[in-house]
């Protein structure tokens, strides 16, 4: 019995005017004889802006991200903060 450290995202989430992608990512430790869940519920989240790189995100965020950052969102959003706004 080995058991192993796996992250999943187990949640992304579009929010805000200029969208924002939340992802939840889950530590779970896993025996990897069985495949049964040992633990897991131990959370990390981050905020991708429009414009960021994806060139490290899992498949699935980059996907979100290139689906709802159209052109007019990214320019949008750039705009806003050169102004200083708050984001």
């Amino acid at each position: 019995m080995a058991l192993i450290e796996q992250t999943i995202v187990d949640k992304i989430e579009v929010v805000g005017l200029f969208k924002h992608v939340q992802v939840r990512q889950d530590s779970l430790i896993v025996d990897d004889d069985t495949d049964e869940i040992k633990s897991r519920g131990n959370f990390r989240r981050y905020v991708l802006t429009p414009g960021d790189d994806l060139s490290g995100e899992p498949d699935d965020v980059a996907a979100i991200a290139n689906a709802v950052w159209t052109p007019e969102i990214i320019a949008a959003y750039a705009a806003h903060v050169a102004k200083g706004l708050p984001q």
